[in-house]
């Protein structure tokens, strides 16, 4: 039938809670399987280059709707603000 969507089952990247999600629609997260992090995220949150090998090993994880929300809610960064153009300096 055309109108089917092809279904699959999985664990979100966030919560590890068990969702059924069409792979062509569901957010994912690009992550390093060795690390559990994405390719250029440290433990501590901090930014690195990212290696050719790091994004070359790694996967997309599928993320569920209701964290996707909770991130729209209330994930804001804070580099966004008026007049500001990327981190703030250590000085």
């Amino acid at each position: 039938m055309p109108d089917e969507r092809a279904e699959t089952t999985g664990s979100c990247y966030a919560c590890k809670r068990v969702f059924s999600y069409d792979p062509k629609d569901v957010v994912t997260f690009l992550v390093d399987p060795e690390t559990g992090f994405p390719p250029g995220l440290t433990p501590l949150g901090s930014l690195r280059p990212a290696t050719p090998e790091a994004v070359a090993r790694s996967v997309d994880l599928p993320v569920c709707p209701d964290c996707v929300d909770k991130a729209r809610r209330f994930g804001t960064n804070p580099w966004d603000g008026p007049g500001t153009s990327g981190p703030p300096s250590p000085n």
